[in-house]
Parts: C-alpha cells; structure tokens; sequence
C-alpha cells in the first residue's frame, strides 16, 4: 500500500463524512476529529497511563485532550519543539509550574509555559503519546510523512529515556484504523496501544513483544544512513549525537 495514497483517503474520509474537526482541512496534517476526548478519556483508564509520571506527547490538535488530562493528573508533559530545531529540543510542562494548564497545552502556549530543557535533563519517559493519520490493529502506524515522531523517540533512545518496554500509544478516530498493510521500516515505532472514541487496542507490537516474543521490537536508535546531511545541520541534537 502507497503510504501517501493511504493518507490521502483518510483525510478525505474524515472530511466527507463530517469527523474531521478544527483545523481544516484534515488534510496535511495529523487530523482532528470528532471526540477526541472520548478517546482521551479511554487512554486515562489505561495501566499504561494511570503508572506514568511523564508522559512525551506530540503538540497536534486531536492529542491536546490527552495533554491537559496529563497535566490535570499530576503528570509532567514532555513536548518536543518544532522540528527539534533548538539545542534544548523538548519543552517541560511541569503542572506545579503551570498557571493556566489550559493555555499552557496549546501549540503557542506551550513554546510560552514550557521549559526548554535538553534530554540530559529530563527523567525517563513513562509513556508516548504520538499523533498518527493511519493505524493497525497490529501497532503499524503512519505519520503525516515528515518523520519527527519517530526520530525523536530514537533521540530519547540514544540517552537512555526510553526503551523496548517503554508504551507507546496513540488516539485516533476509527475510520483512522485500517486492515491495509505496508512495509515498516526499521526505524518506524510500533504501537503498542492504539485508542478510539470506542476501544483501547492493545497491538501485541512495541513493548509487549519483548514478554511474548511476538510482534516487532521498537528502533534501538538513531538510524543513521537514512538521514541527509541537510536534516543532520537542521537538528543541533543530531550534531552533537554524531560527533
């Protein structure tokens, strides 16, 4: 399956059918949809959640529900900034040092509230939250095609904050769940839970596969050979790995 292709019917299937929600279009990006925070609320009653400290989330707009149930839970949001562009690539959003956790969880009030701090600063990550256009029930995951979800995990890899046994989960609407199958590469992170407005999916892939033997293992680190040299003087974090 055309990975691109794939995305393209998703976003015109939310946008059809009237689940895409604020900002439109869907396409492009990954999508908002309608009850978002039903799927929110179903990924709270999770283990995974309720045993996580701090939490790495993507800044997209159908994720912000899972944002501010985090911080509202006492648990330190980790988001990382724009296309890691800066030296301290993650802002913290500790909720003891949030006013307005609302504002704070938002794309601009994030850059206003978080701490920039560079991974040597942060804690281990207890969960992952990523944004995803297309999934399987089977933890395979597609991306808005740029990338940045699964090389900052390999970032936090490199630095010892995550691991096989780290969770990875995502929400999405169901007609972002999918039975089409595509080649994953070595470096695409597997889910292990993926949550709609309706179930909590748990995958067998990610973190499960190390206790069951089944499903695929998630990246060791960074993948070196697939990045140009142009993204290598971009990332500052990717200069200072490499030397």
């Amino acid at each position: 399956m055309d990975k691109q292709s794939l995305r393209d019917r998703i976003w015109d299937s939310l946008e059809e059918t009237g689940e895409a929600r604020f900002p439109f279009p869907p396409h492009g990006r990954i999508p908002n949809f309608a009850d978002a925070s039903d799927a929110a609320d179903r990924l709270a009653a999770t283990e995974a959640w309720q045993s996580a400290d701090a939490i790495k989330a993507n800044p997209d707009a159908p994720q912000l529900p899972v944002r501010r149930a985090a911080m509202r839970a006492g648990k330190t949001v980790y988001m990382a900034v724009p296309r890691l562009r800066e030296a301290d690539c993650f802002l913290e959003l500790d909720p003891a040092e949030v006013a307005d956790i609302d504002h704070a969880t938002t794309v601009g009030g994030s850059s206003e509230a978080g701490v920039p701090v560079g991974p040597e600063e942060m804690p281990e990550i207890d969960l992952i939250v990523s944004g995803s256009v297309a999934v399987t029930e089977q933890g395979d995951r597609i991306g808005k095609g740029e990338g940045y979800s699964d090389l900052e995990f390999a970032v936090l890899r490199e630095f010892g904050l995550v691991g096989d046994d780290t969770p990875v989960a995502t929400t999405v609407h169901e007609l972002q769940v999918v039975d089409d199958e595509w080649e994953s590469s070595d470096y695409d992170v597997p889910l292990d839970l993926v949550v709609t407005p309706e179930r909590v999916v748990e995958t067998g892939a990610g973190a499960a596969a190390d206790e069951s033997g089944s499903g695929r293992q998630k990246p060791t680190g960074i993948d070196w050979s697939v990045l140009s040299e142009e993204r290598l003087a971009e990332i500052p974090i990717l200069e200072r790995l490499r030397e």
